[in-house]
């Protein structure tokens, strides 16, 4: 019975904090300043692949912050999910300073995890990361929620090990948004893609392609199409499933509708097309990203 006690307080107040192994405390000041202290800045991996937007992290990938997000993906301490949340939000609030006016509201858009890695974690880090996010942001006036449209459409490899080069081949159109989404998606002031860590941006633009894809050149043609043909039963439906598949990780979120997501083909930035296909933006956000991407502040 001790030991069972034990157990159940860990998951109530975890047995070591994340970063540095303070025991009892879910993340010692030193590690909750290392991970929220510093003011988001946009970051850009050397080389940087093609359809990149821009990209915004709120911390070093090094030492505290490390341990917290391994601590988080790899040992499910969910109790960092509330810090780590945070700092994504933050660095979200540094891009949307360029983001323009209009659109009903910002989409945060996570990357996906290959589904063997949910199955094997027990949770999907980005997409739980991201709803805490998106609470913060509603908390300070932005309405913000997670719609999590990307999906997996073919097996990748193991990332790890793997450079750039072979990283952007292992995620060519490896990302698809789910039926109905790029309707939502069109809707947006900014679509946000959001993930815990940017190594070489690999799956950022691949995820950046599949929602100009999708927005630009696909569901939003067929869309209006079929209101034109008399189909729009069938163009609800789709709606709804998507609002469906997103409600089960975060119920209490309120939908807000969507506008437009920008399209750029230039690497590191996120410029928008025609006024009569699009009105908004699309930029990213990580929780952290590699030492040398913060190199882009010092020109």
């Amino acid at each position: 019975m001790r030991g069972w006690w034990q157990d159940l307080g860990d998951l109530v107040l975890p047995a070591e904090c994340g970063g540095c192994g303070r025991p009892r405390t879910v993340l010692c000041p030193e590690c909750r300043a290392a991970l929220n202290g510093a003011v988001p800045s946009r970051v850009r991996p050397v080389p940087e692949p093609l359809g990149l937007p821009v990209v915004h992290a709120a911390a070093r990938y090094e030492d505290e912050v490390r341990a917290v997000l391994l601590a988080h993906k790899e040992r499910g301490a969910l109790a960092l999910a509330g810090p780590l949340g945070t700092a994504l939000a933050g660095a979200v609030r540094a891009g949307l300073d360029r983001a323009p006016r209009g659109g009903t509201g910002v989409l945060l858009v996570p990357v996906p995890s290959a589904r063997r890695a949910v199955r094997a974690r027990g949770h999907d880090p980005a997409r739980r990361i991201a709803l805490v996010a998106a609470g913060e942001l509603r908390g300070s006036g932005t309405p913000a929620r997670v719609l999590a449209v990307l999906r997996q459409r073919r097996a990748v490899a193991d990332q790890a090990g793997l450079n750039s080069r072979q990283r952007l081949d292992n995620l060519a159109g490896a990302l698809s948004v789910a039926a109905g989404g790029g309707r939502l998606l069109a809707g947006a002031g900014a679509v946000v893609l959001v993930d815990d860590l940017m190594t070489t941006g690999a799956s950022l633009a691949e995820a950046a392609r599949a929602v100009r894809e999708s927005v630009g050149d696909g569901e939003l043609g067929e869309a209006k199409g079929a209101q034109r043909s008399g189909e729009a039963g069938n163009v609800r439906g789709a709606r709804n499933a998507v609002y469906s598949e997103a409600g089960r990780e975060g119920r209490e979120q309120r939908c807000t509708g969507a506008t437009a997501v920008g399209v750029e083909r230039r690497p590191g930035a996120s410029g928008r097309v025609a006024q009569g296909a699009f009105g908004g933006m699309i930029c990213a956000a990580v929780v952290a990203a590699t030492p040398d991407s913060f190199e882009i502040n010092r020109n």
